[in-house]
């Protein structure tokens, strides 16, 4: 054994701490085509815009991070204009000179700077871990706890709105055996028309575990008449079928539901989750960073969603694979992950931000396995898809 006398502990963290000092703190905004239009209940997509931040450590360790919007500020309040502005003018001023081991302090210091603005937070605070663990040459996950998995069976969304195109879609990825879950995206149609294009998926992909996402955009009278549709059709999860703030109207249709139901938009903060799960408005919970607010807050969420005796699911938001790199750190550490998660978005892009660090093999995604987020630049495609003035 090691017998530290106090003064020896005291050395060796002023060692840790040496040289890994905030520098600076640079912040871009990026614009991705995607492979196919991605359509939601409110929006629809054709590219995927983001602000990528990279920060520098006293030692010269750099840092990735990463905040991810979904047509603007309509999925959540926050766009990426707006978040690259309050990230330059409120959240990275204060952390400049501070150790970035700090992290809990830091987190603290951005949450004062700027309510809410959970995207532009978490951003930062996975380039923390990312400069923090490349510095220490270790995995942002050692960082979380330690990971218990290095892979996770990953879901793929099919939302383009054609029923034929997303049976081919579909069908691609079971043959190069990335994906044999699938979410179709639902409200952007009538319902009646939704059922005719979900029955017609279905059918086509006998064997595969269907979720379905509604992304709010049906009505508690909606919800009710299509239910037993979605039970026949053996449908395994519903996200989100009302807006955020009908939580009554949820708990009565989950309380019809033979299918559980999943909360995403309607719960973004720790006393939001336990609202809803004690109203019983939904039995599992999709954890995103962009609700969150930081990777540290994402596990609190896991535990806390967990405590109310829900079960837990990896969503996304498009992200490249700097974001999910993010997630994926903090994924691998939870003890459960019943769902799995859903971090397709490096595929959907026509060109990915990383250097393939990220893989899809056998239906899992599997998590780099390098220092920090374990991912590396292309450096390239960040110059071609950085937006201009």
């Amino acid at each position: 054994m090691h017998d530290l006398k106090p003064q020896d502990s005291a050395a060796l963290l002023r060692d840790l701490r040496a040289g890994r000092e905030i520098r600076s703190v640079e912040t871009m905004i990026v614009d991705c085509p995607t492979t196919r239009r991605h359509r939601l209940s409110n929006t629809e997509i054709n590219h995927q815009s983001y602000v990528i931040l990279r920060v520098v450590l006293a030692d010269g360790a750099v840092g990735w991070g990463e905040a991810a919007t979904l047509g603007g500020p309509r999925w959540a309040e926050e766009s990426v204009e707006a978040i690259k502005a309050n990230i330059d003018a409120y959240l990275a001023p204060p952390l400049i000179g501070r150790c970035a081991l700090d992290f809990e302090a830091n987190a603290a210091l951005t949450a004062k700077a700027a309510s809410r603005n959970n995207a532009a937070r978490g951003a930062l605070e996975a380039a923390l871990f990312d400069a923090a663990g490349k510095s220490l040459g270790l995995p942002a996950s050692l960082l979380l706890g330690g990971a218990v998995r290095e892979k996770i069976e990953v879901l793929w969304a099919l939302a383009s709105g054609d029923a034929d195109q997303e049976i081919e879609e579909a069908k691609a990825k079971l043959a190069a055996r990335e994906h044999r879950r699938f979410k179709i995206k639902l409200g952007f149609h009538p319902p009646a028309e939704d059922m005719a294009r979900l029955t017609k998926i279905v059918e086509a992909l006998p064997g595969c575990e269907i979720v379905c996402d509604v992304n709010q955009g049906w009505s508690e009278a909606t919800a009710i008449r299509y239910l037993p549709r979605l039970a026949e059709l053996g449908i395994v999860l519903i996200e989100q079928p009302l807006r955020p703030g009908l939580t009554e109207a949820t708990a009565r249709i989950a309380a019809r539901s033979a299918i559980p139901i999943m909360t995403d938009e309607a719960a973004f903060s720790g006393p939001e989750i336990v609202a809803a799960a004690t109203a019983a408005a939904g039995s599992v919970y999709s954890l995103k960073l962009v609700k969150s607010g930081g990777l540290l807050e994402l596990k609190r969420a896991a535990g806390i969603a967990q405590a109310c005796g829900m079960e837990l699911y990896g969503g996304c938001l498009l992200e490249t694979g700097i974001g999910a790199a993010a997630h994926l750190a903090v994924f691998s550490t939870l003890p459960r992950l019943e769902w799995g998660c859903e971090h397709f978005g490096p595929k959907i892009l026509k060109t990915d931000l990383t250097n393939g660090e990220i893989l899809f093999k056998d239906f899992h995604i599997h998590a780099p396995q390098g220092p920090g987020l374990g991912v590396t630049i292309d450096e390239e495609a960040l110059r071609a898809a950085r937006r201009k003035g």
